[in-house]
């Protein structure tokens, strides 16, 4: 082969590898392609966005004759962020004048219907609400509800939250300024911008990095789609992507997309995306309702959220604006009448950020926990659940307020040192069970352990009712008279040491009628009395009671040496205060999915575990601790008239303090100690009970009046024996009895004593 010929068969040679490599490239680049078209329709099309659950606690209802005081109306509302002024006429605007409101409510899509804005003008009489009128119409309302209050959320995994908008809530003032400032090509390009790109080329191909050059379209690619990487395959990639997205998109859904994600803040750890959100954490209020400066605030914000941070830049903020404005004007998207004032118009920033993470996060973990049992985690991070829970904000700030200045007076009055000690609180309806506050540590605002739910200690003598229902539900053998041996005891048992119980006062009290011993929560004759009932048949009734956790059947499990969490105890209790019901407790009332559908009920769930008659005895039972017992200083809070029942609790050696008690309306369990269970040189009555105390006289709760079953009967007994006596007798004391119980052999003093009803007694007793 000649130099000529082999100079062909070479030039042959290169075109063919030329041809199969520019063959090759075009193949990879097509299935590139093809590949960037696939990704950019699924995810566009698909689930935009990982939307939080959003938590509301229950909604205020107004009705006409309901017990509330002016001043809890004020503080809903201003929980609410209704805004007082002097002529309400916007939704979340109120007028208080003395004590007549004029409120207009906001529209709100509750789990049962949507509820218009309403103008209500609502007097009170004293503690009620007597009427109720539509001011539009001048005719009565039966019942109108307040929006709920947002108390949290559950946010996805990156802690990203937004406000879902559409295009056509978007304010066009908002999006001629992205246009002005950002992309002024935005409707004749093509998703990139030649100069741009080109600009960027130059800028990585000379060492600079990759910088400048994007559209509203890559932009949107660059967060939506890619990673924050600085390199020229990033590049390429985003304008590939740029492309395709405008093929198959219009230029208003690529802007609403763009509206939705692009990041404008931080709050604490949750990061704030998107412009509908973002009007409610600079602004307080929707993206709808925003004013020319205001929406060029939030454009201006788009270039670095950190750099113009109007909270604490406001200087550069409002120079970021202005240029917005600027630019805006140079395009004619606003008039010289419209600058000049929007100029002029200060930044208008509220200066606290509405929380955005959770007010109460100690109940919004209980709220999570009880959600997880019926959903998957990523569900409840990514779907936009709205949750409707049973949180009552008013009681959650009593229950706050209670337990935050308590500890602090206890350390004050007790020379201890400061934020020493801790405490928790659980309050929930004593009928239906609805748990309406839970305070998980003196900083309310801490999301981290949670003792209201984890913090399990010894009980004491709150395990003593458990006892007593157990002998009182043997009424051939155990009354409210019965008389107890409260002398020394020693236990003793294979395998352990020798067990002897004491008394918190060192004494021993001989023969006291049960009743007294539960009153004054004697350890000796309680022991005994459960010994006699059987360990585990005590425990068993606790585990009947709705206790769940696993008990042991030593004998100082009859004196609390088992934890429980403050919500465990509430959970015992609970059938206490419902009248022997088991209820469990539950902080959700409903969910809907993001477009309002209900997801699922919780109904209220009901079981008897106690018969009307013990149920009724163990509250008479507990009624005297406050009246004659070991809570009797409960009267410095409470009017003795309310007649609560309750029960202190004090562990060993004064490492807890515990008070659990119920009104007629509300159960709450309150625990102090320290987290490091070192002592705290307290008792239940001295410590948890007044946080109980302080916190149920800010409630105004109603009297407990229990009904009296059918088979109860009212007999005068000699207090010292347990006979029947008369009413004149010295001593002698009136108690209910299962009928058939009672004693039938007459003290001295007692010629007869026949049986009357309760009815009687309990009338005498709000004379």
């Amino acid at each position: 082969m000649d130099r000529s010929s082999f100079e062909k068969f070479r030039d042959f040679v290169t075109r063919k590898r030329v041809r199969f490599i520019l063959l090759s490239l075009t193949l990879l680049v097509s299935a590139f392609a093809l590949y960037l078209d696939i990704t950019v329709r699924m995810q566009f099309e698909g689930k935009r966005w990982a939307m939080p659950a959003r938590v509301y606690a229950r909604p205020l209802e107004l009705y006409p004759g309901m017990k509330l005081r002016p001043e809890q109306l004020a503080m809903e509302l201003a929980m609410l962020d209704y805004h007082a002024v002097d002529d309400p006429q916007i939704p979340g605007s109120y007028r208080r004048q003395g004590d007549e409101f004029t409120i207009i409510t906001r529209p709100f899509t509750f789990w049962d219907e949507t509820q218009a804005s309403l103008p209500l003008q609502a007097d009170f009489d004293g503690v009620r609400l007597s009427t109720l009128t539509n001011r539009a119409t001048g005719k009565p309302v039966t019942l109108a509800r307040l929006d709920p209050v947002l108390i949290g959320g559950i946010y996805p995994a990156h802690n990203e939250d937004r406000v879902l908008v559409k295009f056509d809530e978007i304010p066009p003032h908002l999006i001629k300024g992205l246009i002005a400032i950002e992309d002024r090509q935005f409707y004749s390009h093509h998703g990139f911008s030649a100069r741009g790109t080109a600009r960027a080329l130059v800028s990585i191909l000379s060492g600079g990095g990759v910088q400048g050059g994007s559209t509203l379209t890559q932009q949107l690619v660059k967060n939506f789609f890619l990673t924050s990487e600085r390199t020229l395959r990033r590049k390429f990639t985003e304008v590939m992507m740029s492309m395709l997205l405008e093929l198959h998109y219009s230029k208003d859904e690529i802007l609403e997309a763009y509206a939705n994600e692009i990041y404008l803040g931080q709050d604490g750890n949750r990061a704030i995306h998107g412009f509908g959100l973002a009007s409610h954490f600079y602004f307080d209020r929707p993206l709808s309702r925003l004013d020319l400066p205001q929406a060029a605030l939030l454009v201006g914000l788009v270039k670095g959220p950190s750099h113009y941070d109007p909270r604490r830049q406001p200087a550069r903020a409002l120079a970021r604006r202005n240029l917005v404005l600027q630019e805006m004007r140079k395009m004619d998207f606003i008039t010289p009448a419209q600058y000049v004032a929007a100029r002029a118009t200060p930044l208008g920033v509220v200066e606290k950020a509405p929380e955005g993470t959770s007010l109460y996060p100690a109940f919004v973990e209980l709220v999570h926990r009880q959600l997880r049992r019926d959903y998957r985690e990523e569900d409840l991070r990514s779907e936009g659940l709205q949750i409707f829970t049973t949180l009552d904000p008013l009681v959650q700030t009593s229950a706050e307020r209670a337990l935050t200045t308590r500890l602090a007076q206890l350390e004050k009055d007790r020379r201890i040192p400061p934020r020493t000690l801790e405490g928790a609180v659980v309050v929930s309806h004593s009928q239906n069970g609805e748990v309406q506050a839970l305070v998980g540590g003196r900083n309310t605002r801490f999301e981290g352990f949670n003792r209201a739910l984890d913090a399990a200690r010894p009980i004491g003598s709150l395990m003593k009712p458990v006892i007593y229902l157990t002998a009182l539900e043997r009424p051939e053998s155990y009354t409210l008279a019965t008389l107890l041996d409260d002398g020394p005891l020693v236990w003793r048992q294979r395998g352990t040491t020798d067990w002897e119980p004491q008394n918190y006062d060192k004494e021993f009290h001989g023969q006291v009628p049960l009743r007294v011993a539960l009153a004054n929560s004697y350890n000796v004759s309680t022991a005994r009395l459960g010994l006699a009932l059987g360990v585990r048949h005590v425990m068993d009734n606790a585990h009947r009671l709705g206790v769940e956790r696993d008990l042991n059947t030593y004998a100082s499990s009859l004196l609390g040496a088992d934890s429980l969490s403050p919500l465990e105890v509430t959970q015992m209790y609970q059938a206490f205060a419902s009248g022997g019901f088991r209820v469990p407790l539950r902080a959700i009332r409903e969910v809907l999915m993001a477009d309002g559908q209900p997801l699922q009920r919780y109904p209220l769930s009901v079981e008897q575990v106690i018969e009307p008659g013990p149920a009724y005895l163990v509250t008479h039972a507990l009624q005297a601790v406050v009246q004659e017992g070991t809570a009797d200083a409960l009267k410095k809070y409470l009017s003795p008239d309310l007649h609560p029942a309750g029960k202190t609790g004090t562990t060993n050696d004064l490492r807890d303090s515990w008070f659990a008690g119920y009104t007629g309306d509300r159960l709450a369990v309150v625990w102090v100690g320290r987290d490091d269970n070192q002592p705290i040189n307290m008792t239940g009555a001295g410590g948890a009970m007044t946080v109980w105390g302080e916190m149920m006289a800010r409630l105004d709760p109603d009297p407990l009046v229990p009904p009296m079953p059918e088979n109860i009967e009212s007999i005068w007994v000699d207090s010292a024996t347990g006979l029947r006596a008369d009413g004149n007798c010295q001593g002698s004391v009136e108690l209910p009895f299962i009928r058939g119980s009672g004693p039938t052999e007459t003290a001295p003093c007692a010629a007869h004593a026949p049986a009357r009803s309760l009815k009687n007694w309990f009338e005498r007793l709000f004379e």
